[in-house]
């Protein structure tokens, strides 16, 4: 059963009620020792309260800050959840997060206190808090061995539930004045374009955003679903999508042991909702073309004839009778297949945090798997539209839900007005004025709404590249093209006020693997960068793209990248989404070479 977000004044009072009608229902699910144990609905809110009453005890007042640094876990969520029942705002932080971005997040927010899980995570928040302007009392999931301070003192996990477990006589108190309007959580963008900023989404911004995803998923949706949590959750869109909107729809979370084990989770846990950055969606069509190429035969065959005839049923709406029998046929000989390694329940993928290409849309739809291409940033907590379960536009990121409202202005900046747009940027009146204006939000994104108020993106206002000739040219849309080629895992196209493209490329790591075997060449990606040949074979895929693309958008020259973007050398964010500035840091100097 869902709740009705018009119903709850706060997140806290959202999940006191759903567990009160669920109890002793399984709720949180994660891998102890190879088995998935679950804690109920009622195990989660006493430990909860225990929390929330131990971090008053502690000295939270109302509208402190706590930092949340923590990978997915049931006590991720159970913190989230009594950070805001003591009437705090919980400020989520990435775990690949350095000392120094830990630093900034500290000093920017004020936070008085840390929760942390990992003995490794606790020493990077514990470094950083020596340094802090205030340093806060660091709460440990897994201590250090030797105990250490933050300068303001270290304290278990199991100390401070025990702390609160003799309870609060005033939490009711504070829990029940929670209003819709007050702030629950601080949210820090990933920092594609430069230092992280702090979001503040209100009670009832998420409480709407969820009731709109809830909306959307309803005509698929049962009451007895199972959300699969892999993406960060101190991500805007995984806090919603894999947190608050469980709760709202009553479902089961699991907590995938790890991106590598992911395809094994999914196996075992049988999801029928998950939400993915396009990266993955890449990832796995990728991989899975590759097995097809070298196993060939009757198997490839029976496959390829699937994706052909999926995809032209999307874009005719029918197929003739011969084909619908083959069809059907390829149903049971393939997609079936298809269905089981995602569990054989999936109900939907969500696809947010990036543009989705239409290809790899048309490929898993072509495939039997529902995509739902979503669009949001973290200022509209997230979710601004998403597509249809039974009206999906591939080509779009679906009609504005029903928590907000959207426009087209006159430069073609989208913009969005509702109870889910945030209150401001933490601490930064300027940033804030900048994109709220006269109630509605810019979101900096160039888009157009369709007959039928569907959103077509057409670039990120901000990311155009507008060469010296004056052409507006779209950085995101010559990307995806050039990563759909199976030689190239990444890239990024650099000309603004330049004469053309160029572009800096990462080689798909398996395919140029393969290469150097095949050649006798070395298989280091910085000594191949430099090989005339495996440049040759690289050459060749920029050339396919370039059949494909406008003269302005074709790449004259790239340069092959030594190392891949990542989020441990900061050219990725969590989410996957490339960090253009630190990139351009580090390769400007050889990509304006090539204009030479």
């Amino acid at each position: 059963m869902a709740m009705e977000s018009s119903t709850s004044q706060s997140v806290t009072a959202l999940f006191m009620a759903q567990a009160g009608q669920r109890a002793d229902t399984p709720f949180l699910w994660a891998k102890r020792q190879g088995q998935w144990v679950a804690r109920t609905w009622a195990e989660v809110r006493a430990d909860v309260l225990d929390l929330a009453a131990g971090l008053r005890a502690l000295g939270l007042q109302g509208g402190d800050r706590v930092m949340l640094v923590s990978e997915n876990r049931p006590e991720w969520t159970i913190a989230d959840l009594a950070i805001m029942a003591a009437g705090g705002i919980s400020v989520p932080a990435y775990t690949t997060n350095t000392v120094a971005d830990h630093l900034h997040i500290l000093n920017n927010s004020g936070a008085r206190f840390v929760i942390s899980s990992t003995r490794a995570l606790t020493e990077k928040v514990v470094a950083a808090g020596w340094q802090a302007d205030c340093p806060p009392t660091v709460i440990a999931i897994q201590p250090p061995p030797v105990k250490q301070s933050s300068g303001g003192g270290l304290i278990s996990w199991a100390d401070a539930l025990k702390l609160g477990r003799g309870g609060d006589a005033g939490l009711a108190e504070t829990m029940a004045s929670i209003q819709r309007t007050d702030t629950a959580c601080i949210i820090y963008t990933s920092g594609t374009g430069g230092a992280p900023k702090g979001v503040m989404l209100s009670h009832g911004a998420l409480l709407a955003n969820a009731h709109g995803a809830e909306k959307v998923l309803e005509a698929i949706t049962d009451g007895h679903d199972v959300f699969l949590s892999f993406l960060p959750l101190s991500h805007a869109y995984e806090h919603l999508a894999g947190l608050i909107l469980p709760i709202m729809v009553g479902a089961q979370i699991y907590y995938a042991e790890s991106i590598e084990a992911l395809a094994a989770n999914m196996v075992e846990v049988k999801p029928t909702i998950m939400t993915a950055v396009p990266r993955l969606y890449e990832t796995m069509r990728g991989r899975i073309l590759n097995a097809l190429q070298r196993q060939g035969g009757m198997k490839r065959r029976l496959f390829l004839k699937a994706v052909e005839l999926g995809s032209k049923r999307y874009h005719q709406g029918r197929l003739g009778p011969l084909d619908t029998l083959l069809d059907k046929a390829l149903d049971r000989l393939v997609r079936s297949k298809v269905a089981a390694r995602f569990g054989g329940r999936l109900k939907a993928l969500v696809s947010g945090g990036a543009p989705l290409s239409f290809e790899v849309g048309l490929f898993f739809t072509a495939l039997g798997v529902r995509i739902l291409q979503g669009y949001g940033q973290t200022e509209a907590a997230p979710v601004i539209s998403v597509n249809l379960p039974y009206k999906s536009k591939l080509d779009t990121v679906g009609p504005a839900m029903a928590c907000c409202e959207v426009k087209i202005a006159s430069d073609g900046e989208i913009l969005v007005r509702g109870e889910n747009v945030m209150q401001g940027y933490w601490n930064d009146p300027a940033g804030t004025a900048n994109v709220l204006r006269d109630g509605w939000l810019h979101t900096g994104d160039i888009g157009e709404l369709d007959a039928d108020g569907f959103i077509r993106i057409t670039d990120r206002k901000k990311d155009l590249i507008v060469n010296s000739g004056g052409d507006n040219i779209s950085p995101q849309r010559v990307e995806g093209f050039l990563t759909l080629q199976p030689e190239i895992a990444q890239a990024m196209a650099y000309g603004d006020r330049r004469p053309h493209l160029v572009a800096l490329l990462v080689p798909e790591a398996e395919w140029a693997a393969e290469w150097a075997q095949a050649h006798g060449k070395p298989a280091e990606l910085a000594q191949l960068a430099q090989d005339a040949d495996f440049r040759r074979a690289v050459q060749e895929s920029v050339d396919r793209v370039n059949k494909t693309l406008s003269p302005v958008e074709k790449v004259r020259r790239f340069v092959l990248a030594t190392e891949a973007f990542s989020t441990e050398n900061g050219m990725l964010t969590p989410t996957m989404k490339i960090r253009r500035h630190v990139i351009r840091k580090v390769w400007s100097d050889r990509l304006d070479a090539l204009y030479g």
